[in-house]
């Protein structure tokens, strides 16, 4: 098993179950061997404010698992529920993908690789959300 392997820039920040990990002066490159480590990068954390769009609130709720707010026991059927509601608005085939992929991470309880997922809806979702105002 390899494990997550996580590439750093120098100072980068990464919390990793509830620790806040600053990397040195140099790029670093290492793997996280626990399978169920909560692992979230800080460059990639949405902030309260900025959860305003449906996939940004399935980010966030994903986020808050990795840093250790919500249990994922109890949040895992919400996110299930919640990616099921995006299938029914992203209907082409790169979007479902995408979704099936985060479904199949949710119920291996792999967050980090669930919010990775879904993280690459969010251009599509702006693109959406611009063409409609």
């Amino acid at each position: 098993m390899a494990g997550l392997v996580l590439k750093l820039a120098p100072k980068e920040r990464v919390l990793i179950n509830g620790v806040v990990v600053e990397n040195g002066d140099r790029r670093s490159r290492f793997s996280i061997m626990t399978p169920q480590a909560n692992v979230l990068r800080l460059r990639d954390a949405i902030h309260p404010d900025e959860v305003n769009t449906p996939v940004r609130r399935v980010c966030y709720a994903t986020q808050l698992v990795l840093s250790g707010d919500m249990e994922a026991e109890s949040a895992r059927q919400q996110l299930l529920r919640r990616v099921e509601e995006l299938s029914q608005v992203f209907t082409d085939a790169d979007s479902r993908r995408v979704l099936a992929e985060a479904t199949e991470a949710l119920l291996a309880e792999q967050y980090y690789k669930c919010l990775k997922s879904l993280r690459a809806l969010l251009p599509r979702e702006e693109r959406l959300m611009a063409y409609q105002q």
